[in-house]
């Protein structure tokens, strides 16, 4: 896949909402965004008027939550920021391989017998309490509509989860990372971002993540199994008048 083709990157939500979940959009004129209970994220265009701000606004309704992700358009001054945040795209090199799935010997995750399965509709109270307690970013009880959902448990529960999330054409995002405090350090993390790294690669396409910057841990997790910094990123949120 060349360089050129990063360009889908730039605007992931609404090439998302535009491609493989075009099923999933609400749309008012070039306005767009998820179901709430999917997704808070929102898209205008690269240059929106006002009547798309409008459009947005009524998409969301009055004193409804705008989150822009990644997008660097700025909304009227009458829509109050909720928040801003800093960060960096990161990508998975053309071509490069994903590694073992699995945990390497001597690890405390292969003396466990802990193993990593497919999560379903079953697990999502489960899924909503572990990133409730750990807070790897939105989610919310239909986000697995996004995608693939992997988890591992220990005794049972729980303790360790990611995911796919949005969906430009060519790339799948990597998303929900997280482990529980109990079960940090064990590797976990690694083995569910490689184990989506292969699927999404076997399926052709390329694995890409956000991250803020002040996460400087996941950052340099990230950046030891193989992705790189494609640009940084700030992503903002606002509430409709």
């Amino acid at each position: 896949m060349a360089d050129r083709d990063t360009a889908a990157l730039d605007d992931p939500v609404g090439e998302s909402l535009r491609g493989h979940h075009a099923h999933l959009a609400r749309r008012i004129g070039r306005a767009a965004g998820y179901p709430p209970e999917i997704a808070t994220f929102s898209t205008v265009s690269a240059d929106p008027g006002p009547a798309e701000w409008d459009d947005l606004a009524r998409l969301l309704g009055r004193g409804g939550f705008a989150d822009l992700f990644s997008s660097p358009a700025t909304p009227p001054a009458d829509w109050e920021p909720v928040f801003s945040l800093d960060g960096f795209q990161m990508i998975w090199p053309e071509g490069a391989h994903p590694g073992h799935t699995e945990a390497q010997p001597g690890h405390a995750e292969a003396e466990s017998g802990a193993r990593i399965a497919e999560l379903g509709a079953g697990d999502v109270p489960e899924m909503l309490d572990l990133t409730a307690r750990t807070r790897p970013g939105p989610f919310w009880p239909r986000t697995p509509e996004l995608g693939a959902y992997l988890g591992v448990r220990e005794n049972g529960a729980l303790v360790a989860m990611a995911g796919e999330r949005l969906r430009p054409p060519g790339w799948t995002e990597i998303s929900a990372v997280c482990a529980a405090p109990e079960a940090r350090g064990r590797g976990h993390a690694s083995r569910l971002v490689r184990a989506l790294v292969a699927r999404i690669t076997a399926r052709g396409e390329r694995p890409f993540l956000h991250v803020a910057e002040a996460n400087v841990a996941a950052i340099a997790l990230y950046e030891r199994l193989g992705f790189k910094v494609r640009r940084r990123v700030t992503f903002r949120g606002f509430r409709t008048p």
